[in-house]
């Protein structure tokens, strides 16, 4: 079985800490006895007994080297391309900035179909809508999952609304259009500007699944705004909607906290508990959703494709998460 010639990441990174480092969309764990969604195969969580050929590498194994003609294809979610990023630039041994084309994420459901069309190798990606899941089945094709970090849908406001703090059922009565006043939870006499995501985001996705548990979403074509369709523009959109501060809108936790974007805005609380990293990994911030790696069932073992997948699990996988500013699953 081929190895990944061996990296000693603390190094690789405190050396390359401006190359590696960030420039600047309730999906549980799946457990034993859980319906596992059709094309799926679930690999066990990093941490659990791996099997005998993921345990370590052994004298006389052929070493294996990433190299820009055998690197995996990688497509995934928008707000997973940075950890893309940090992982092509330390497996290659390249800077940040040389490795970007290789992380052009084309958004979650996309990533889905296109790996089942042969167009990308792994992904790096959240939850795909659910229709993802039955194409999938109709064309045959199983996927090899393991959770690879562990994200949140946040909600955001204007730093300069009061609120700061929401509960579920008052969230779901935003999304609803049973709540249109900031007033009547708390904030100022002002109406509701509530932001959605176009249905094929990752964060779309969750905000349907996580918050919403089967209760429809006020239909956004009869209001004065736009579904923002990237999580920049939402943010933009929050921030400087019709010049005050009466709009909220969600993303997930990475992109609001760890990629600076939400400067001028404030990520509020939910049901009394504020989300971070401790927050999140305890489970005590309520709305919680794993990124996963996932490849092709039919991956040859030794392909880089699979190599890859294994080294993202691995501790030094973990240790790159962690440093990129997610929450690792351990």
């Amino acid at each position: 079985m081929k190895r990944i010639i061996p990296i000693i990441l603390t190094i690789a990174l405190a050396l390359s800490s401006t190359a590696c480092k960030n420039s600047n969309e309730n999906m549980k764990t799946p457990s034993p006895g859980d319906p596992t969604p059709p094309g799926w195969q679930v690999t066990p969580t990093p941490g659990d007994p791996a099997p005998p050929a993921q345990q370590g590498t052994t004298a006389g194994h052929e070493e294996f080297v990433f190299t820009r003609e055998n690197f995996p294809r990688m497509d995934g979610s928008t707000s997973t391309a940075p950890l893309a990023q940090a992982a092509a630039c330390v497996l290659l041994g390249e800077p940040r900035e040389a490795v970007e084309e290789l992380a052009v994420f084309n958004r979650t459901t996309q990533s889905f179909r296109n790996l089942a069309a042969g167009l990308c190798d792994i992904l790096i990606v959240s939850e795909p809508m659910p229709e993802v899941f039955d194409e999938l089945a109709e064309q045959g094709f199983e996927c090899e999952i393991a959770p690879l970090a562990i994200d949140a849908l946040v909600f955001i406001v204007n730093t300069a609304n009061p609120v700061d703090s929401l509960t579920t059922e008052q969230i779901q009565g935003i999304y609803t259009g049973k709540i249109t006043n900031w007033r009547d939870i708390g904030g100022n006499d002002i109406e509701i500007a509530a932001f959605q995501r176009n249905a094929e985001a990752g964060s779309q996705v969750l905000m349907e699944k996580l918050v919403m548990g089967g209760l429809s979403m006020e239909d956004v074509q009869t209001q004065e705004f736009s579904i923002a369709f990237g999580m920049g523009e939402l943010m933009t959109g929050i921030k400087g909607f019709d010049g005050s501060a009466n709009a909220i809108g969600y993303t997930v936790y990475y992109y609001a906290e760890d990629m600076r974007m939400a400067e001028g805005l404030k990520i509020i609380s939910v049901d009394g508990v504020k989300p971070g990293d401790e927050t999140i990994r305890s489970g005590e911030y309520p709305f919680l959703s794993p990124y996963y790696t996932v490849i092709s069932a039919e991956e040859p073992t030794g392909s880089p494709a699979r190599i890859m997948y294994n080294w993202l699990l691995s501790d030094e996988g973990q240790m790159l998460v962690s440093h990129e500013g997610y929450v690792s699953v351990r």
